[in-house]
């Protein structure tokens, strides 16, 4: 039989408490044009440094219904400020120039413990962004 001191107990619920992993971040690319979900979009997620630079925490592709379920177990999520950006350079009908070649999306992560859903609603000449759930 195994124990488990109060100690070791109260550490690792201190630990989960203040930090979360990358799965509490999701994202999806919805195409309005043409009523589906955006496959095979590169996301690159970042978190801000305090110098105002930026570090990449993770990156991913939408799969074929536009989302991004988890960028990974590996990384771990604090409160911060974060950016995810989607790589449209390459998306839409081929050989077809991105108006918006890059959508940039910064927000604030204050309880590293939520889930953040974070899609943006894309048309070949605008986006939109929200927080979902």
């Amino acid at each position: 039989m195994r124990y488990v001191t109060l100690v070791g107990l109260a550490t690792a619920l201190a630990l989960t408490a203040t930090t979360a992993f990358a799965e509490g971040i999701s994202t999806h690319v919805l195409d309005l044009a043409r009523g589906v979900g955006g496959k095979d979009v590169p996301v690159k997620l970042e978190i801000k440094q305090a110098d105002g630079s930026w570090l990449q925490v993770a990156k991913a592709k939408t799969d074929e219904n536009g989302r991004v379920r988890s960028f990974g177990a590996d990384t771990q999520i604090k409160a911060a400020t974060y950016k995810l950006t989607f790589d449209m350079s390459h998306y839409g009908e081929a050989g077809a120039t991105a108006f918006f070649p890059e959508i940039d999306v910064v927000f604030r992560v204050t309880n590293p413990t939520a889930h953040h859903h974070v899609p943006v609603v894309v048309s070949p000449f605008g986006y939109s962004t929200y927080r979902g759930n």
